[in-house]
């Protein structure tokens, strides 16, 4: 039988609290984001590995609390007065500050975005993928500013975590697979949200390619175990 066309379909990928599963390894991080009015001088960065939900709880944050996102790769042509008029606001991918082509333009972003946010009487949040003093930041009052801000994390997830995971991927895809696989494949993969992805995409891809469905046979063939 010949191969079926792969077509590069978009995901459809859903970011409300209602989709975001509550586990030990992010219920602090979810409390701690939840009681915005404790948090220290208005602000707060959440850091987790990539994949670990960061962007999922920043879209939940923003909406129950009137705010705008923006990536940290938008800071230097951002109307950052304008943001700062915001009752929140989030920047997303800290850490990746010294990456950009222009990192002193986008620090420099930052340091007045954080400043002009709190005088405004707004809520800050940052996140990356590790904590402040990790960032390289060049510019010392920047750097200062966001090494005196409390940090909370995001853990690496537990099995039922992996498989809500695992769920969700599916879901946002559209693609429905054996209840009894979702476990199967957790024993079978890398304890980290990257994996999950992965994981998913790889199945999708081999499926499609193969003009059947997702089972235990297809899996078997690309993630084999002796277990």
């Amino acid at each position: 039988m010949a191969e079926q066309l792969i077509l590069d379909l978009p995901t459809r990928e859903v970011l409300g609290r209602d989709t975001f599963f509550v586990a030990p390894s992010n219920a602090m991080a979810i409390a701690t984001l939840d009681s915005v009015a404790t948090w220290p001088s208005g602000k707060l960065v959440l850091i987790g590995s990539a994949g670990s939900g960061k962007t999922h709880m920043a879209h939940v944050f923003a909406a129950e609390h009137e705010g705008v996102i923006v990536s940290a790769a938008e800071l230097s042509e951002a109307d950052i007065p304008a943001l700062a008029t915001q009752r929140s606001v989030v920047v997303e991918d800290a850490d990746r500050l010294p990456e950009l082509p222009d990192p002193k333009a986008a620090e420099n972003a930052l340091f007045h975005l954080h400043n002009l946010t709190l005088a405004e009487g707004g809520r800050l949040l940052v996140t990356a993928r590790t904590a402040p003093n990790h960032w390289a930041l060049t510019l010392p009052d920047l750097a200062s500013r966001m090494q005196g801000t409390t940090v909370t994390r995001i853990d690496p997830p537990d099995d039922m975590l992996l498989m809500a995971m695992l769920v969700k991927q599916f879901e946002d895809r559209q693609i429905t697979v054996p209840v009894a696989l979702i476990p199967w494949l957790v024993k079978r993969m890398e304890r980290s949200a990257g994996a999950v992805r992965d994981m998913v995409e790889t199945l999708d891809r081999e499926a499609l390619r193969a003009g059947k469905p997702i089972s235990r046979g297809l899996a078997q063939s690309l993630f084999p175990s002796d277990t």
